[in-house]
């Protein structure tokens, strides 16, 4: 199962989570089976996301769209400090 797997720095939690919140719908609508929220201990200005899709086509899709709509624009990324990593992983088999 391909991972978006999206790391960045933001400037307070808070409002991070609520705009993470309120693009919910457009997740489900990409098709994210499964959404983890990390943050590291010693670094209360840094998230890590992992977002799970049925294939890869689908989590390349969305990682474009956050980049070119979502993350390019203020307005819908206010807690976001310097520009995000973005990566569609694969799980390789042990």
């Amino acid at each position: 199962m391909p991972v978006l797997h999206i790391e960045h720095e933001i400037s307070e939690l808070a409002v991070w989570l609520d705009a993470f919140r309120k693009f919910a719908p457009a997740r489900q609508a990409a098709g994210v089976t499964r959404t983890e929220v990390y943050q590291p201990d010693e670094d209360p200005n840094y998230v890590v996301v992992n977002l799970s899709f049925e294939n890869i086509d689908a989590a390349s899709k969305f990682r474009e769209s956050l980049i070119n709509q979502i993350w390019s624009s203020p307005d819908s990324a206010p807690a976001l400090v310097g520009p995000p990593k973005a990566r569609v992983l694969t799980e390789v088999e042990l």
